[in-house]
């Protein structure tokens, strides 16, 4: 049997198509209230065949370092994706880390491709595409295209010109749950027309951060999932679903976030210009969550770091107070990208969220009470599968997905 080293990790060679589902924000709760309540059939009959294991994302529980680290197998440290947004070590200026010069290691798609398999990947926010895409060639044995663009889709650029065109559908709003219902709609597409050998879909969490677990617009998407992982199941794969990351309640009992500023906080206590604080949840879609999770980078610019580390420890509802190099040591982060000090919040229910200063949050676009993530308590994800499974990596996380599907099935 064929095989590949990827990132130190050795694959074998899946034996029938290999698809794997991030659906984003997908606490294991979703599909357990919808199973109960009678509305995923198919996802019962899935596990009844296979396995319903628990795993755990990398830190932070954030969108990029997550879909990264199941796209390359391996944790921050080795992939360098270590947030959504993080401060230029080389300029000293805040930016986005959706551009592919920030990864350092090569994804499991480009390395399958370069031996021979044929590899497609949808997902939603246009933000990953040409993180998931990096190295990958479109020459007629990769697709990589995003629901947000489906419609800007080309050959030279994605494999497939106008997607739009594979599902027969409009081009879905980014703030809606048929964004990700694309993704399905055309992983199934091209599971049947291009028959890859690896393939992975990756959602957005507009859902999961506006309804929670039961929920009747949560179970309206879980229902839609189900009727497409029955579809995919039913086409012949080995099929994995994971998560990128939980979703937890972050807001008080009259429905207002619970936040803390920190940055209004510390200015207040050392003086504005001594401290920056990032938070790495910031993205170019924010209106669902405000830029509030529950992970934050202090920067400090003349302030005593231990005076600092100490202030906010006596914060209501800060769990983790870290130097870079325990943060970096505790959740395999690259140091180099790293604040001088790594914040956690949360609290006895989770629900403890961390802003910049109140001026700078845009909570007019929350129509429901905020969710959200970053912490340790969304740490916790659903890990699938339609096979039995043997062999399974322990502590089992999300970036054993592939692994997983190429090493650990029962023959």
């Amino acid at each position: 049997m064929k095989n590949i080293t990827v990132n130190g990790r050795t694959y074998n060679w899946p034996a029938q198509p290999l698809v794997v589902i991030c659906c984003d924000g997908s606490e294991p709760e979703y599909m357990e209230r919808a199973m109960a309540d009678g509305l995923m059939p198919n996802l019962r009959h899935i596990i009844a065949k296979g396995e319903n294991l628990r795993g755990l994302s990398a830190m932070p529980s954030f969108t990029n370092p997550n879909n990264m680290s199941i796209a390359t197998g391996c944790t921050p440290d080795i992939h360098g994706i270590c947030g959504n947004y993080l401060i230029d070590p080389a300029t000293g200026l805040e930016t986005m880390m959706n551009d592919p010069r920030w990864l350092t290691a090569p994804t499991i798609f480009a390395a399958f491709q370069h031996l021979g398999a044929k590899v497609c990947v949808v997902t939603a926010k246009d933000k990953l595409r040409l993180l998931l895409g990096h190295g990958l060639k479109f020459d007629g044995t990769a697709v990589c295209f995003s629901s947000e663009k489906a419609d800007k889709a080309t050959l030279k650029d994605n494999g497939i010109s106008n997607a739009l065109n594979l599902v027969g559908r409009p081009l879905p709003e980014v703030y809606s749950s048929e964004l990700s219902e694309f993704v399905f709609a055309a992983g199934l597409e091209l599971l049947k027309r291009e028959k890859p050998n690896l393939m992975y879909l990756s959602t957005t969490d507009y859902v999961q951060h506006k309804f929670a677990p039961g929920s009747e617009g949560a179970n309206r998407f879980y229902k839609m999932l189900d009727s497409y992982i029955g579809a995919l199941d039913a086409a012949g794969c080995t099929l994995i679903i994971v998560a990128d990351h939980g979703m937890k309640n972050k807001h008080r009992s009259d429905g207002t976030p619970d936040v803390i500023y920190l940055q209004d906080a510390l200015d207040h206590e050392f003086g504005e210009g001594a401290t920056r604080v990032i938070l790495p949840i910031t993205d170019p879609y924010v209106v669902h969550h405000g830029a509030l999770g529950s992970f934050a980078q202090i920067y400090l610019y003349g302030a005593a770091e231990a005076k600092v580390a100490a202030f906010i420890e006596e914060q209501e509802g800060i769990d983790v107070v870290l130097s870079r190099a325990e943060a970096a040591k505790a959740y395999a982060l690259p140091p180099e990208r790293c604040g001088d000090l790594i914040i956690i919040s949360g609290g006895p229910q989770h629900n403890r969220v961390i802003g910049t200063s109140a001026s700078k949050h845009d909570l007019s676009g929350l129509d429901a009470p905020l969710r959200s993530h970053g912490g340790l308590s969304e740490q916790v994800i659903p890990f699938i599968s339609n096979v039995k499974l043997k062999g399974v990596p322990q502590p089992l996380h999300n970036w054993d997905a592939f692994f997983v599907g190429c090493n650990c099935v029962e023959q």
